[in-house]
């Protein structure tokens, strides 16, 4: 009996929209985040019986939970409570932070129980009388700086926006405001991207792709998952596919997908464009992609000095938000509008302070090594800040192509060994310091901060660049990257005070 009822709820589950009855419908909803919680409380809205699990919360959280309930949810928030998939459901909808191997993926797929992601659900909640595009971007690195550059663009163009997703607003959110947003600009995890299938992007981009979330990913087909997941954003694309002239990866991931006819390749590139791609000329970001002429011509969006930074991830950045905002037909001067009021959020390349010749620049949101290197090989010379949890990656590319800008290597972190070893491997005559204290859990970020700026300080010498790009993960000795690239401004800042009293 019981497979039997699940049988038509689970069939129908899938024609449901925003405007239909989910009465009847049980709805388990895996994690309590941000997108957890926007999902448990927009499926209650539209009367599903809702069950919210998760493993731990915080106070926060657990004050959400009560809301919830007093709704009609059911939260049960505690050690094992995603264990076991409750009885009789319809539809999984999973938090991105789950591997596909997790308990409740397991017994949804035995079950034969639907599985969403949060952004899939979203997808499927939109008003179809009013239902906003999405531009879409996601990459190894630099999606939410992009995101943010789209939205400062539409923005610019008077246009209704919001950036959402994997950063700002959930994308249920979003999409269930009262008031419709004109456009979306959306950011996706390759985790966010495991769990959708209906998603079509209006446009989208993949601005990169490189070795990164290999705890995720598992197997020796782990790196072909990972691209084949961050390819999806491609799947039924309307407009523009934009990809990164400089990584094969992404053209590639282009050519498979299976778009809507019509819909163009656009190429960004950090060189002269050809036609169909946006590049830089003389300094100047240009448009090869939307312009009439463009065979023997292109138009210019803004110099490289109206960014907030010239390092060339930066630009890639600007040249990927530009290219998405033009194929939604945004102006040129909308998009150098965009481009110039945007300043990216802390920890990204940030300059902390200059003082003594010594530039100190907090790049704690680098945490891979393609990020690191990227970040690395936007100055020179470096003292290199590094180290963390490396979630099984490799540094013996970044240290190959980086040693010659490296004047010293700062250590710290429960994976340092990792860094360590590839330096020795490929630049033996680099000095390495080694700052040792708490790699299985929280420190005392002052006091370790404190001891990695002081040994920085000892070996730059005046202009060099000292740079935090850990190319790792926080969690082993801090709560987050942002809490890291705190303690680490908060040093530098203290030994600059001292010198100049």
């Amino acid at each position: 009996m019981g497979g039997a009822a699940l049988s038509s709820p689970a069939t129908r589950v899938d024609e449901l929209g925003r405007k239909d009855s989910w009465e009847g419908v049980r709805a388990v909803v895996a994690g309590f985040g941000a997108s957890g919680y926007a999902a448990a409380d927009n499926l209650t809205h539209l009367g599903a019986s809702v069950i919210a699990l998760a493993d731990n919360a915080t106070a926060a959280q657990l004050e959400k939970a009560e809301l919830l309930e007093i709704l009609g949810a059911t939260v049960k928030l505690h050690p094992g409570a995603t264990a076991q998939l409750p009885d009789d459901v319809d539809l999984l909808v999973m938090s991105p932070g789950f591997r596909p191997d997790a308990p409740l993926l397991v017994q949804a797929a035995e079950r034969g129980v639907p599985v969403w992601g949060e952004a899939e659900l979203a997808w499927r909640l939109r008003d179809p009388d009013r239902a906003a595009p999405w531009l879409c971007i996601t990459g190894t690195n630099g999606k939410t700086t992009t995101v943010q550059m789209l939205d400062s663009i539409l923005r610019a163009a008077g246009l209704r926006s919001v950036a959402a997703g994997n950063v700002g607003l959930p994308l249920t959110e979003a999409v269930m405001d009262p008031e419709p947003y004109d456009v979306i600009a959306v950011e996706l995890s390759s985790f966010q991207l495991h769990y959708v299938s209906t998603m079509a992007a209006e446009s989208a981009a993949v601005l990169n792709f490189a070795e990164d979330h290999l705890d995720w990913y598992d197997g020796p087909t782990a790196l072909d998952d990972y691209a084949r997941d961050k390819g999806r954003i491609y799947q039924g694309v309307e407009r523009a596919c934009v990809y990164n002239v400089a990584d094969p990866t992404t053209e590639h991931l282009v050519r498979e997908a299976d778009v809507v006819e019509g819909a163009r390749a656009i190429g960004f590139t950090l060189g002269i464009p050809s036609v169909g791609m946006v590049g830089v000329v003389e300094d100047i970001l240009v448009d090869r992609a939307f312009i009439d002429g463009r065979q023997d011509s292109a138009a210019e969006l803004c110099a490289i000095s109206d960014l907030a930074s010239p390092a060339p991830h930066f630009v890639a950045n600007a040249l990927a938000a530009a290219a998405l905002a033009r194929a939604h037909g945004i102006s040129q001067a909308a998009v150098r509008d965009g481009l110039r009021a945007f300043r990216p959020d802390g920890h990204r390349i940030a300059t902390v302070a200059e003082s003594g010749g010594i530039t100190w620049v907090d790049d704690s949101k680098a945490t891979n090594p393609h990020a690191a290197q990227s970040s690395l090989l936007a100055f020179e010379p470096v003292v290199w800040v590094a180290g963390g949890l490396a979630k099984g990656a490799t540094f013996d590319e970044l240290v190959h192509k980086a040693k010659d800008r490296l004047r010293a290597v700062v250590l710290i972190g429960r994976d340092r060994a990792v860094i360590a070893e590839a330096l020795a491997r490929h630049a033996p005559d680099v000095p390495v310091i080694e700052v040792t204290a708490g790699e299985t859990g929280p420190v005392d970020g002052a006091d370790l901060m404190g001891r990695v700026v002081g040994a920085a300080a000892q070996v730059a010498r005046a202009g060099d660049t000292v740079l935090l790009a850990p190319g790792c993960a926080s969690m082993d000795q801090f709560t987050d990257y942002a809490a890291r690239g705190d303690a680490f401004a908060a040093a530098v800042r203290a030994a600059v005070d001292d010198r100049t009293e």
